[in-house]
């Protein structure tokens, strides 16, 4: 799924998934996405635009009305659930 078709009041499941050495995680969270924007990743130089990385950023919010920010990197999974 590119950044495009990520969009604000969609529903979503994003499962991120973080490797250590020997094992990784899996965690899942569900809610609607209130916005969705490429933002530069703090200090990292990478080449890219303004010598910084650029990841998607969602601001997600939970059923329970708590909100999130997750940043959608190579070891994220979205999967729209609903518009």
């Amino acid at each position: 799924m590119s950044q495009t078709d990520v969009l604000p009041g969609m529903r979503v499941a994003v499962t991120q998934r973080i490797e250590g050495r020997e094992v990784s995680w899996d965690t899942e969270v569900v809610g609607t996405i209130l916005s969705a924007e490429p933002m530069p990743t703090g200090a990292w130089f990478a080449h890219g635009k303004n010598d910084k990385l650029w990841l998607l950023r969602i601001d997600l919010q939970k059923d329970d009305g708590e909100i999130s920010r997750l940043t959608l990197d190579r070891n994220t999974r979205l999967t729209v659930l609903g518009t």
